[in-house]
């Protein structure tokens, strides 16, 4: 009989991995496994060898994102919601900073590229949503104003989560939003008020650890 694979024993190996590449530790597969209480065999068991765990690592950050993503319900500002979401991105950031460096190396396949693209489109469908309702102007790419929330959330996060600035650093996210978005036609004040909204997330959300459970196991 096939033994029941257990999730918890992947998600410790994964976050392991990544905790040592971030550390710049050889990851081999004795030096994996070296006090987390599993045999090197677990590696071919849950990933099919060292080759598989690379690929597993990156998209285990972006499932772990989707999942934050998921979690914000859409409400009738669109706006609002498009600040949630990037702040749902950094807390996910700061709840796994070493899996989130892993998760832009291309230098690793990704198993699922259309998985990983669908974390964007969160942020292109509420963009759609602000433009249906008249918030942002009708010339705009959604597409194009996704990638750049994007890159002000992953800037953010590269210099908070994985970086040099402390977590105060954060709040550079709401007028770098709402300047943003105004220059995608919204309303100035109602702007700023849905972007700080959406941004509180940040704060009242539990602090998500800077430490990886894959830190604490070795």
């Amino acid at each position: 009989m096939a033994r029941t694979k257990d999730p918890a024993v992947r998600s410790l190996l994964i976050d392991r991995a990544a905790q040592m590449l971030s550390a710049r530790q050889p990851v081999t597969l004795r030096s994996l496994v070296a006090g987390t209480g599993v045999s090197t065999m677990a590696v071919y068991t849950y990933f099919g060898g060292m080759d598989g765990l690379w690929k597993a690592m990156r998209q285990e950050g972006f499932t772990r994102l989707a999942a934050k993503l998921d979690a914000v319900s859409p409400s009738a500002d669109a706006v609002r919601d498009l600040a949630a979401l990037g702040a749902a991105y950094l807390s996910n950031a700061l709840a796994d900073p070493d899996l989130y460096r892993v998760m832009f190396d291309a230098g690793f396949e990704l198993e699922d590229t259309a998985a990983a693209d669908e974390t964007l489109h969160h942020l292109v469908r509420a963009i759609e949503r602000a433009t249906a309702t008249g918030r942002f102007r009708d010339d705009i790419d959604p597409l194009e104003l996704a990638a750049q929330s994007w890159t002000i959330g992953h800037g953010l996060a590269s210099l908070v989560a994985t970086g040099p600035l402390p977590r105060q650093a954060l709040a550079h996210g709401v007028p770098l939003l709402t300047a943003l978005f105004i220059n995608a036609g919204d309303d100035p004040d109602r702007c700023r008020r849905s972007v700080e909204r959406g941004w509180h997330l940040l704060t009242s959300d539990p602090c998500p650890g800077q430490t990886t459970s894959a830190g604490r196991a070795g």
